[in-house]
């Protein structure tokens, strides 16, 4: 088995995304919650253009130029059924003419939706492990590797989320972008997933100027961050100096809270603007409550990094109902 596990000095990325993604005023949005008319904008890493887009890509030019550099031919990763990350890493693999095998926790018995249509187009293999907990899982993905070798293969496993100190290379980049195209930004939002995109941005801006919005996904992020970013600066950054919002998680990690649910419809609205409902939807969520409760004001330039992951919320059953119930019929 391959590992994208090496030094990231050594590393050149592979070209997968668009860059630099635009950044763009929210002036409406602004309005609404009671900030200036140009206090807010976006970077649309939404758009980076690989596999219906999203953070993702960032990583994997990074952790796929490792996995080639190690003369791999298949990358394998780890992710839930509707992961953004598992998507676009079959997307690395189609573009890149490697095969690509997903392995998800639990059973076959998953709606075919969202992301796993697009998992299928884009020539993936599912392994569904049974898998009940990380652990588990990453077993199971170690196992996978292990059959693809006795097959004559070569894989890499490509880090659950993207996520290691090779993979936060791409938001160190996004970082340098944010910083030549907002150079008075005070705050960037960012959705705290698997904990190397705010790892990343924090490496570049530094601490005091990124704000991660907890969605669940790990147990506890605050440690995981500040371990990628001590890998990524020749100084660590101390764990409580990491601005970390963990109010946003409600019943747990896919949930779908009444504040996102606000968020969504709030950004669609105002914007056009479409959010998703575990990531970007927490994230503006976590906004939202931060100009609420002081934490952004008005006056100060705030960016939203908009993550993507749209294919899940057509994957994700409570937000689809939320959709169909928000339909307004007639005049």
């Amino acid at each position: 088995m391959k590992t994208t596990e090496v030094a990231p000095s050594s590393l050149s990325p592979v070209s997968l995304g668009t860059w630099p993604t635009p950044v763009e005023p929210l002036p409406r949005l602004a309005a609404a919650l009671g900030l200036g008319e140009h206090d807010l904008l976006i970077k649309r890493d939404d758009l980076t253009g690989l596999g219906g887009g999203g953070n993702k890509v960032r990583k994997l030019e990074w952790t796929v130029g490792a996995a080639l550099a190690a003369g791999a031919d298949t990358l394998v990763t780890t992710g839930a059924p509707q992961s953004n990350h598992a998507r676009l890493t079959a997307a690395a693999a189609a573009r890149l003419g490697l095969r690509s095998v997903l392995v998800f926790p639990g059973a076959d018995d998953a709606s075919r939706s969202g992301n796993l249509v697009l998992d299928g187009l884009l020539g993936a293999r599912v392994v569904w492990s049974g898998a009940t907990d990380r652990k588990t899982l990453d077993a199971a993905a170690a196992d996978v590797c292990a059959r693809l070798e006795e097959q004559g293969a070569s894989p890499a496993l490509i880090p659950f989320g993207g996520s290691s100190p090779v993979g936060a290379l791409g938001y160190v980049r996004c970082g340098e972008e944010l910083a030549e195209q907002v150079p008075d930004l005070d705050t960037v939002v960012v959705a705290l997933g698997s904990g190397a995109t705010m790892a990343g941005l924090v490496a570049s801006l530094g601490p005091d100027r990124v704000l991660g919005v907890d969605t669940g996904a790990l147990d506890d992020p605050t440690p995981v961050v500040a371990a990628l970013v001590a890998d990524l600066l020749p100084e660590p950054v101390r764990s409580e100096r990491l601005r970390i919002r963990v109010d946003q998680i409600g019943a747990g990690y896919g949930a779908l809270t009444e504040q996102v649910e606000s968020a969504l419809t709030v950004t669609a609205r105002t914007e056009g603007i479409i959010l998703d409902p575990v990531y970007s939807g927490r994230a503006m969520a976590g906004l939202m409550a931060a100009v609420r409760d002081g934490d952004i004001r008005p006056g100060r330039t705030t960016v939203f990094v908009h993550t993507g992951g749209l294919p899940g919320l057509f994957g994700h059953p409570a937000a689809v109902a939320y959709g169909e119930n928000s339909v307004i019929n007639g005049l």
